[in-house]
């Protein structure tokens, strides 16, 4: 029989002083904390495209698929793209309602990689882009981005700060380089020193020859296409007899009455081919929506001081009137062209409606046939550009 227990003594702990010991251990363990000055912040979290849409504020990263090339507030293209500035996101592949994408614009930066007439094979593939979420050709949107990445990782800051270094990415970033990283006023003085300098000046008579070149119909050598009516017509029947084409002024030249004067009133920039009777209801009227549809000339409309073009040239008229404006600013021979509001100019050298022609170069972005023309005039007749056919972004930025 084993003999008795020794006796263990029990020390009771009341809860309190329990609760103080682990305090007190936690504290000795645990790591030092931070000043406020250096805790990492919170990352912000990655938008889907409906939560873009609903934001249209600030700035904001999205993560959504490829789903086509927007050329109008409820257009979006998804094969045949026209260019590489801009491209719609949604949060399925297969979207096709334009009221469920997200418009994205792509600037210069970001053209060579991003653009869908660049990169069709993008289609369909998942993007993040990071940039400031505010309208899109009227349409909620995504416009100057600081970030494009392919997938859905973490975007990367762009390394270009102040005047981007011009690069391969944009053909024309070159020819561009004293305009780049500028805005309002200073990149409107930046173009007009450009597209000023070293410029070819037509003559009048030059011009038939040359609208021959610049505005040929794609489908027949033979032919040009006439800027209102969209007709095709025999580049022979130039003249100025019914069922002739002749030379428009797309900025009206009484609008600061410089005639055909080699200048302005030779610039390609603005003279496109078109219909005698056509030319001549057009007249010197001011741009503006509504009116009197025009027989000869389906989608174009008209009535006592303004003119509407059809949808298809309606961004083309609007970046031309917005070229004469950077291009011909008093420091020659020549009035000052302005851009306005109004549509009862008279002879004074200003055009509008601004307010339409901003809506129009938006609605309707550069397409195949327009880069195609501005690149003809610049390396074979005037060697200048009109920078909102290469930058429509630019737009906004000095007119808008």
């Amino acid at each position: 029989m084993s003999g008795p227990m020794p006796h263990k003594r029990i020390v009771a702990l009341t809860m309190p002083a329990l609760l103080a010991i682990l305090g007190l251990t936690v504290t000795l363990f645990r790591a030092p904390e931070a000043p406020p000055g250096m805790r990492p912040a919170a990352a912000a979290a990655t938008l889907t495209v409906a939560e873009a849409i609903a934001t249209q504020s600030g700035t904001g990263t999205v993560s959504g698929y490829v789903v086509g090339e927007p050329t109008a507030t409820s257009t979006v293209r998804t094969s045949s793209f026209t260019g590489d500035t801009a491209l719609a996101l949604a949060d399925s592949s297969t979207q096709t309602s334009t009221g469920s994408m997200l418009y994205v614009q792509i600037t210069a930066d970001y053209r060579s990689a991003f653009g869908l007439l660049t990169n069709p094979t993008l289609m369909r593939t998942k993007i993040t882009v990071t940039g400031t979420l505010t309208a899109y050709f009227s349409h909620a949107g995504l416009k100057s981005p600081t970030s494009m990445v392919k997938g859905t990782s973490s975007p990367t800051t762009s390394p270009t700060t102040g005047t981007p270094t011009p690069t391969s990415s944009s053909s024309t970033d070159a020819y561009y380089a004293n305009a780049l990283g500028k805005s309002g006023s200073s990149l409107k003085s930046a173009l007009h020193t450009i597209i000023s300098s070293g410029v070819t000046t037509l003559s009048y008579d030059g011009v038939w020859n040359a609208l021959k070149v610049t505005d040929q119909d794609p489908n027949n050598s033979s032919n040009v296409i006439l800027i209102y009516s969209g007709v095709s017509r025999s580049k022979t029947l130039n003249g100025g007899d019914v069922g002739d084409w002749n030379r428009e002024h797309v900025w009206a030249k009484s609008h600061g009455d410089f005639g055909t004067s080699n200048g302005p009133g030779t610039d390609l920039h603005h003279l496109r081919p078109e219909d005698v009777t056509i030319n001549a209801l057009r007249d010197n009227k001011d741009f503006d929506t509504g009116g009197t549809a025009v027989s000869g000339a389906t989608g174009n409309y008209t009535d006592s001081d303004s003119w509407e073009p059809r949808a298809a040239v309606k961004g083309d008229v609007a970046r031309m009137i917005f070229y004469m404006a950077v291009r011909y600013e008093g420091d020659d021979a020549f009035a000052d062209l302005e851009v306005n509001d109004s549509v009862s100019n008279g002879s004074n050298p200003k055009m509008g409606k601004l307010s339409k022609l901003l809506a129009w170069s938006a609605a309707d972005p550069p397409d195949s046939f327009e880069k195609n023309r501005n690149q003809v005039i610049y390396t074979t007749y005037q060697h200048n550009r009109n920078p909102f056919i290469d930058h429509p972004e630019w737009v906004s930025s000095i007119f808008g």
